[in-house]
């Protein structure tokens, strides 16, 4: 498995694998959630100045991705005060790759060049009805920050906040 930085010519490519990795979470949303998650999922926010967006590859093929965020930048588009530290966002792994470690490997890959930054702290945010993500991120020791919580379409979801020292 390789972990590196996404080349432009492959944007598309893991956008389409976002989408496709999270339509497991259709059935467990309504429909208006989902187009905006998706449309988030899909946005350009990734493109922003500073943004690292970090693949996986196999074998010559993306199987997964994950985009970490700087510090004191607005992440979530207004949901979320800034924070003092980096934010993971959009980890997706393909659904054919699921239980090799590609999770695992970005999320250590974001946690290395956090503290490479100087950062002590590192963050997410996880919907709540995301059970694998967020066992994952508690096995991890990430503790839950409900001051940082949101809910983005007005239906009771809850974008939980987490936290991590590194």
């Amino acid at each position: 498995m390789i972990i590196r930085d996404a080349r432009e010519a492959e944007i598309t490519t893991i956008r389409e694998q976002r989408v496709e990795a999270y339509r497991d979470h259709v059935q467990l949303i309504p429909e208006e959630h989902w187009k905006a998650l998706k449309k988030a999922i899909s946005s350009e926010a990734d493109q922003q100045p500073g943004v690292e967006l970090i693949v996986s590859e196999i074998d010559d093929f993306i199987v997964g991705s994950i985009a970490l965020f700087p510090a004191k930048m607005d992440a979530y588009e207004g949901y979320v005060d800034t924070l003092d530290y980096p934010e993971i966002r959009v980890l997706a792994v393909s659904p054919d790759a699921r239980g090799k470690g590609v999770a695992k490997a970005l999320i250590d890959e974001c946690i290395k060049r956090a503290k490479a930054q100087g950062y002590n702290l590192i963050g997410l945010h996880t919907g709540e009805f995301m059970s694998d993500a967020i066992s994952l991120y508690e096995r991890y020791g990430f503790e839950r920050l409900p001051q940082h919580d949101f809910q983005p379409a007005n239906d009771g979801i809850i974008v939980k906040a987490f936290r991590l020292s590194i």
